[in-house]
């Protein structure tokens, strides 16, 4: 499953996705420069160390994300449990998708189908965009309102929601999202969402950042809201937690 992915993808993706936070980063950092030889030593000093933890954040977070996207086993699927069954297994993402060919290596035997609820009008991030234009979705990616998900009831033995379920914002929305997930399950099925969190770890890897994730509190209180029960929890790494849902 590995060789479906190039050494450093993960890092050099984030870098080309977002290189705009990167091009404003060293605007800031020119400017607090030029500014600083104009002040005295207090205001020097400060100036430079306002610098450098600029510089100290960006270095700290892009070595997380090449150790969690490129050296971990995110992408291996480790934390996976597969066997021979013959699955129906729906593996939904928000725009840009790295993992349903994974999942059909590792469940070879399975219908592995491919939803994207992306839509324009409400994920206006130009890194979305920036990805979607850099990978064009496939042409089995079917796309559909995370309101409105027609597929038939107790129809799907697994959900992934691997990196996706954050982009919807609204706490009511996802509540109604994964109630829909829950229709669709077999009574035997199971949800794995896979996200980041906004806490300790993430905070001082991704600094503010990390606010674009949403706290364990919040997605425990979802599930709970959702009709869900957590049955398993568990890191990969310390900056990504697993959550199976029945």
């Amino acid at each position: 499953m590995a060789a479906l992915r190039k050494p450093f993808q993960g890092i050099s993706n984030i870098i080309r996705f977002n290189w705009h936070f990167y091009v404003i980063a060293f605007i800031v950092i020119m400017c607090l420069e030029v500014l600083s030889v104009f002040f005295n030593d207090y205001l020097f000093f400060s100036l430079q160390f306002v610098n450098g933890f600029i510089i100290l954040s960006i270095v700290n977070s892009l070595i997380v994300s090449y150790y969690v996207y490129d050296l971990s086993d995110l992408y291996q699927l480790n934390w996976i449990e597969s066997n021979d069954k013959e699955l129906k297994i729906l593996n939904i993402n928000a725009g840009f998708d790295e993992t349903t060919e994974l999942l059909r290596l590792k469940f070879k035997n399975s219908q592995v189908l491919s939803y994207d609820f992306y839509d324009p009008k409400k994920h206006t991030e130009v890194s979305i965009k920036r990805a979607r234009k850099a990978y064009p979705t496939s042409l089995d990616v079917i796309k559909f309102e995370a309101s409105n998900l027609e597929l038939g009831t107790d129809s799907i033995d697994k959900v992934f929601l691997i990196l996706s379920a954050h982009e919807i914002r609204d706490d009511n929305e996802k509540i109604i999202f994964l109630k829909s997930l829950k229709r669709i399950l077999k009574p035997t099925g199971e949800i794995t969402v896979v996200e980041h969190l906004r806490d300790i770890p993430n905070l001082m890897a991704y600094n503010i950042g990390a606010f674009h994730f949403f706290s364990r509190t919040t997605w425990l209180k979802v599930f709970k809201s959702s009709g869900l029960t957590l049955v398993n929890e568990r890191k990969c790494t310390s900056f990504i937690s697993i959550f199976k849902l029945e």
